[in-house]
């Protein structure tokens, strides 16, 4: 009974940690019965290695890798000892069911129940199907002091009850939706509030939700989702109640971060909170964060709080609308210490400001973790007036920014065009190369491609673990038709830029490769643009082969591809499956020729790999949706996602644009 509750993980354990432990200790799915008692060579093996033979601190590290809900709802009553372990502080210490699609409310409800108490950090983020009662036992878990409950059903009074028990909280999550009415909240709740350090609060109305009784905020992010109009199609209002209005000065405030979705009335609304701020700017504020999609006109508010920004403020983080910064002397007069992130999206920010008034003529800047220039296409470039499309970056401004931030951890040059001169170490991958601490990193698919003409180029390698290029007979579903990666013969690695590039990124954990001209059918926080450009013309060389490189990152988690016009049969996308077993998000868009998706047997094959998957989006033209992808859903590829763990068919969507816009470290 032990071996069975355990199996699952002990199979993932082997795999990972087989340097440590001799496989003889760890029993093997095959030695044991589906159904009925043990096999023999179970029997046997459980007679001279049993499982609880190992350490406790063995067994934690076993344990830590199963879900919170099978801890207590299963292993936990197999025998005495694990009922103990399973119960360890520190397995119950911290408890995150975000997006755990296994979850049901019952077993929600008993594991709140029986380690509610133990319980200091719980996020149930993104988990809509569980009832108002199942999130009402939140109330039990009283030491808690972190808590996620975005995504959640909330009313105004079931809130209430539950802060009115948690007096250690202080760090909060919630969302604010129609009909939220801060006077429904009892006094014990505004007083947890008030101890409240870090809030982030998701307004689907306009409101204040609970910030003017959190008066001792560290931390606020606000994510405006405010729809223009109601159900019934009434036109909503950007004022807010007077009542609500009597906000306090938060003289303790260090990070203001704000993301809007597209829509008029998140703009006023965001005035209002800047307001209040642009009264009084808190002396301690490190960190000013604000992400709006398209325009967003300056007023005297936001302008006076610029200012007492520029005369009174440190900063360590910065980010501000494009229609701030293009054009103002902002940047002269800001001060910054230690910085930690910079974003500056879709700004016209040239080389020369980029290296005078960020990089401070390439002074040191190791604190930098984070530097966002997503669509500035002219921060490579001297000169921000002349520079056109095709024309080549500036390699000693992008070497003089590696040299200043040796150590970045998150880049992101994506929705530009940066083309590399001829030259030795000249190149933008062979320059990137040189950041070896980066964990995620975006770029356009026209920087990756070699910069060597077509004539003078070495002929590329094949692919590791290819197919044959061409239309020949195509691939079955289900059958196996590449090569393993284990077999111990290793094929010719291409001598590629972007190879070497990921040679020296091996934990890299998130990689974006977006064409430049590319544009999401439904973008998430940017308006939606109808007009699609085609490929840039760098863009050609890039196929299966640079594809196919992405398989040396043994931790990648999440991968986006977008517009690569050159993917033919898909074996780089085989690659990737058998060698990156850590990949839970994948974003596929318009890959391949136009209106054409030939590599959907390779993906289908990759998809058998993948068992961590848990987020898949997809972005094809509409005949190919109707064509090739649907049938292949009702016919195939349902085999191949039901036996992946975690992943459902309502989690295939369409291509949703994961450029991150949000600085890493501001929320657990």
């Amino acid at each position: 009974m032990v071996l069975r509750q355990v199996v699952p993980y002990l199979a993932w354990f082997r795999a990972s940690f087989s340097w440590v432990l001799n496989d003889a200790f760890l029993p093997r799915e095959e030695d044991l019965s589906s159904d009925g008692d043990s096999t023999p060579a179970a029997t046997a093996m459980a007679g001279s290695a049993h499982l609880l033979g190992f350490s406790d601190e063995i067994l934690l590290h076993i344990l830590s890798h199963v879900p919170s809900t099978d801890l207590v709802v299963n292993v936990r009553h197999t025998c005495r000892k694990l009922a103990e372990l399973c119960l360890d502080k520190s397995l119950t210490h911290t408890v995150l069911l975000e997006k755990d699609y296994q979850a049901r409310e019952d077993q929600v409800k008993q594991l709140l129940k029986e380690t509610g108490r133990e319980i200091q950090q719980l996020s149930l983020a993104g988990c809509y199907w569980l009832s108002g009662s199942a999130v009402e036992h939140v109330a039990r878990c009283r030491s808690l002091v972190r808590v996620n409950l975005s995504g959640c059903h909330l009313t105004s009074l079931r809130l209430s009850k539950m802060l009115s028990a948690l007096q250690h909280l202080r760090s909060l999550a919630i969302d604010v939706s129609p009909g939220f009415d801060a006077g429904q909240l009892s006094s014990e709740c505004k007083a947890t509030l008030s101890r409240v350090r870090e809030l982030r609060q998701t307004l689907f109305t306009p409101s204040y939700g609970v910030v003017p009784c959190c008066t001792s905020l560290e931390k606020l992010l606000l994510y405006f989702e405010i729809l223009d109009r109601t159900r019934e199609g009434a036109i909503l209002s950007g004022q807010l109640f007077v009542g609500q209005s009597n906000v306090p000065h938060y003289q303790n405030l260090r990070v203001f971060y704000a993301r809007l979705a597209p829509g008029y009335i998140n703009q006023e609304v965001v005035r209002l909170y800047l307001a209040v701020l642009s009264d009084r700017t808190p002396e301690n504020l490190h960190a000013f964060l604000i992400s709006v999609p398209g325009s967003f006109a300056e007023s005297g508010a936001t302008r006076n709080l610029l200012d007492s920004m520029a005369r009174n403020v440190v900063l360590d983080a910065l980010q501000l609308p494009k229609s701030w910064l293009n054009g103002s002397a902002l940047l002269q007069h800001m001060k910054f210490s230690n910085p930690f992130y910079f974003s500056f999206s879709r700004c016209t920010l040239s080389g020369s400001q980029l290296i005078q008034h960020i990089l401070n003529g390439g002074k040191d800047l190791r604190s930098l973790a984070g530097l966002n220039l997503s669509g500035c296409a002219h921060c490579l470039s001297p000169d921000s007036l002349l520079r056109r499309a095709e024309d080549d970056i500036d390699s000693g401004i992008l070497e003089t920014l590696v040299a200043a931030c040796c150590n970045l951890r998150h880049l992101n040059l994506s929705a530009a065009h940066h083309h590399s001169s001829e030259g030795p170490g000249r190149h933008l991958c062979q320059l990137l190369a040189r950041l070896c601490h980066l964990r995620s990193l975006s770029l356009p698919v026209c920087s990756v491609a070699d910069s060597a003409p077509w004539a003078d180029r070495k002929p590329a390698q094949p692919a590791m673990h290819a197919v044959p290029c061409g239309f020949g007979k195509k691939v079955r579903i289900g059958v196996q038709a590449y090569p393993s990666p284990f077999s111990g013969q290793a094929g010719p690695q291409p001598s590629s830029v972007f190879w070497s590039l990921l040679k020296s990124l091996p934990f890299l954990e998130r990689l974006e490769l977006i064409g430049s001209n590319f544009s999401s059918a439904m973008p998430r926080n940017e308006p939606a643009i109808r007009n699609s450009l085609p490929p840039c013309s760098r863009a050609q060389s890039v196929g299966d082969t640079e594809v196919a490189a992405i398989g040396q990152l043994a931790f990648l988690r999440h991968l986006t591809l977008a517009q690569l016009p050159s993917i033919l049969t898909g074996s780089g996308l085989v690659s990737i499956g058998l060698q990156c077993q850590q990949l839970q998000s994948l974003s596929l868009a318009n890959l391949g020729m136009m209106g054409k998706v030939v590599y959907m047997s390779a993906l289908s094959d990759m998809l058998k790999h993948c068992k961590r998957l848990k987020d898949l989006s997809f972005q094809a033209e509409r005949p190919a949706l109707n064509v090739v992808i649907f049938p292949l859903l009702h016919e195939g590829l349902t085999d191949v996602i039901r036996d992946v763990p975690m992943v459902h068919l309502d989690e295939i969507t369409l291509f949703k644009s994961r450029v991150a816009e949000e600085p890493p470290n501001l929320w657990w």
